[in-house]
């Protein structure tokens, strides 16, 4: 769920998921005779766009992204180019092909379904042009930089650490899969309470990075000073995890908690009786999950946890993102009411191709009402309609729509933490908290905290308005006053008997 639970990005609010990867690329360069036609220009007219380009893109719903596009030449004159999403934490994703003649630029970033087409303009030192990507195409004015902007993040932890890092890989042999992780423990004597980190939706890596964050990473680096022991793991198919997260569910992943937790416990370093678990947004419903199947966990804390369906979860979190970026009433109502349409599609067809073709008849309707501008400002393609209507229709959201947590909640006995940001526009606190309170109580258990955090977001950082545009922008990783809030927490509840 991070920065994404589930953005409900039908027509009127498209995602930007596509534009960018989170992982980063290892920036090697392909060879040079597929990068570029170039040879018939002469080497002044190549060094005119030699360097470092930046530029801003504004995409639908009034995010900027920074995008750099890094250019340099070969000594039989041809060029090299790498991009960079600074702020989607992306870095060397190779521009396969490159062209410049006669002051046209072009540069094909085929690994995101991207290009960028523009002109250089001398008298300023600009490129001006358009990005295209998906079927979209947004204005983009690049400017030459000495640099590319370094991303900020002062939380992140430096090297070498106070603690004892080690590389490790355990199976799932139920599901078939490899999971490869990073585990870090005092270097004092133990054996010590530790915790797994659960992410939250979407393929994360094992420190859950988005938008040039890292708060896995400064999560365990946090807890591991204190003395508890932190496992943070790739999720299926990404990093050094074998598996595909696109066909697995919410179910699917506590089976490779449930890994991780018998992984722990054949290590001497740790204390089987004191392994917890510590999820955020969806990772906060796994937890619960492996809570009831495991009598192997001793606590959970649940970051941003819902408590609610995920077809509630994403109406509310769709009106208080969209409210936040200035839509209005009326827009907010109708996007509401077609996403209501779209998921008793879903809900009631199981034949995914049948529920294909009335998804598609359905949004083709809404897109018949529409003007063109709303048609421009909603970023409708064909492309991104096919993606959408996939991704709606993956096992992962058919579980997700229909889950409801409360059950779940109630069979749960250990001790429980349960927090959400005050500002959290995706998985609202106040409905989510009281729906979780309600659950533990009814179901009996009395070792539980349930606390709203002041002026923090969904990735628990502090915040002015908690819009998910303002993410990338806020250096501090996770608030200081989270991460001790928890660490004591966790400490109160691990101490030795």
């Amino acid at each position: 769920m991070k920065s994404k639970i589930v953005s409900c990005v039908i027509l009127l609010s498209i995602t930007i998921a596509g534009l960018g990867c989170t992982s980063q690329s290892d920036g090697s360069q392909q060879d040079s005779s597929q990068l570029n036609d170039l040879h018939d220009n002469n080497a002044e007219d190549i060094r005119n766009i030699e360097g470092v380009w930046m530029g801003n893109l504004t995409v639908p719903g009034g995010l900027q992204l920074r995008m750099v596009f890094n250019i340099s030449t070969n000594p039989d004159g041809s060029i090299n180019a790498s991009m960079d999403s600074p702020d989607q934490g992306a870095s060397g994703i190779p521009v396969e092909n490159v062209s410049y003649k006669n002051g046209n630029v072009s540069l094909d970033v085929k690994s995101i379904r991207g290009s960028f087409e523009g002109i250089y303009k001398e008298n300023n030192d600009t490129i001006e042009g358009e990005w295209k990507q998906a079927g979209s195409a947004f204005p983009l004015v690049l400017n030459r930089t000495e640099k590319a902007p370094d991303m900020h993040r002062p939380q992140d932890p430096v090297k070498p650490y106070p603690y004892t890092e080690e590389e490790v890989v355990y199976g799932n042999n139920e599901a078939g899969i490899k999971l490869a992780g990073t585990l870090t423990f005092p270097r004092s004597e133990g054996p010590f309470p530790a915790v797994i980190l659960i992410t939250g939706s979407g393929s994360q890596n094992r420190d859950e990075e988005i938008l040039g964050h890292r708060p896995f990473l400064v999560l365990s680096d946090y807890l591991t000073r204190q003395g508890i022991a932190v496992l943070r793991v790739d999720d299926r198919g990404v990093g050094g995890s074998t598996g595909d997260s696109l066909q697995a569910t919410t179910e699917d992943f506590a089976g490779d908690v449930l890994a991780g937790i018998e992984y722990l416990k054949s290590r001497k370093e740790i204390d089987p009786a004191r392994i917890g678990l510590i999820g955020h947004s969806e990772g906060g419903i796994i937890a619960p999950i492996v809570a009831v199947q495991s009598p192997d966990v001793a606590f959970i804390v649940m970051m941003a946890g819902t408590g609610l369906t995920g077809e509630e979860i994403i109406y509310l979190q769709s009106g208080l993102i969209n409210r936040a970026e200035g839509a209005d009433n009326e827009t907010i109502a109708r996007n509401e009411a077609l996403t209501g349409k779209i998921f008793s599609i879903v809900k009631q067809e199981q034949n995914n191709t049948v529920a294909e073709e009335e998804i598609r008849k359905l949004l083709k309707a809404e897109m018949a009402n529409m003007s063109e501008e709303e048609k421009k400002l909603s970023g409708y393609s064909e492309t991104n309609l096919d993606a959408q209507i996939e991704a709606i229709l993956t096992p992962w959201m058919r579980f997700f729509l229909t889950y409801d947590p409360r059950p779940t909640l109630m069979e749960v006995k250990c001790p429980v933490l349960a927090i959400n940001g005050e500002k959290d526009l995706q998985v609202p606190p106040e409905e989510n908290l009281r729906a979780i309170e309600d659950a533990l109580k009814a179901g009996g258990n009395k070792n539980y905290t349930v606390k709203e955090m002041p002026g923090l977001n969904h990735l628990f950082q502090t915040a002015q308005t908690g819009s998910p545009t303002e993410y990338a922008k806020i250096e501090e990783t996770i608030s200081p006053a989270a991460l001790e809030f928890i660490g004591n927490w966790i400490l109160e509840h691990t101490q030795e008997k």
